[in-house]
């Protein structure tokens, strides 16, 4: 197994280098089940921040990429439930994707509730709004 960082995922993505995306395609295509890739979360998050940033991605297109990553058996994700429930979060509403992943992994630590003065997170991602 071999770590990912965010620079080679975001070069794989968005195919936007010359020189590294074909060398990031070449790690990624040689993934297997057997020898996967490992992304961690702060990966996971700085991906999409890389991806929104400067107008890459759009929302939409964010969350294909996402799911391209967290539902490959090529791709061993820490905390990969949280982070894939995270994804489903952020693909249906409109809370960012940080929001999605602090609620996901609350729930997943355990939590009953994860409270927000962020009015979009609350709905959309799950917590509960202190008024």
């Amino acid at each position: 197994m071999i770590g990912l960082d965010t620079n080679i995922l975001a070069r794989f993505i968005l195919q936007d280098d010359r020189l590294q995306s074909p060398k990031a395609d070449e790690v990624m295509s040689a993934l297997t089940a057997e020898d996967p890739g490992w992304v961690g979360i702060a990966t996971i998050l700085e991906l999409v921040w890389v991806l929104n940033s400067k107008g890459f991605l759009d929302r939409n297109a964010i969350g294909k990429a996402l799911d391209q990553l967290v539902f490959q058996e090529e791709i061993v994700l820490e905390h990969a439930e949280a982070v894939r429930v995270a994804c489903q979060l952020f693909k249906k509403g409109n809370a960012d994707f940080a929001n999605c992943l602090i609620a996901s992994s609350a729930r997943a630590a355990g939590c009953t509730r994860t409270v927000t003065f962020d009015r979009i997170a609350a709905r959309d991602a799950g917590m509960q709004i202190l008024a």
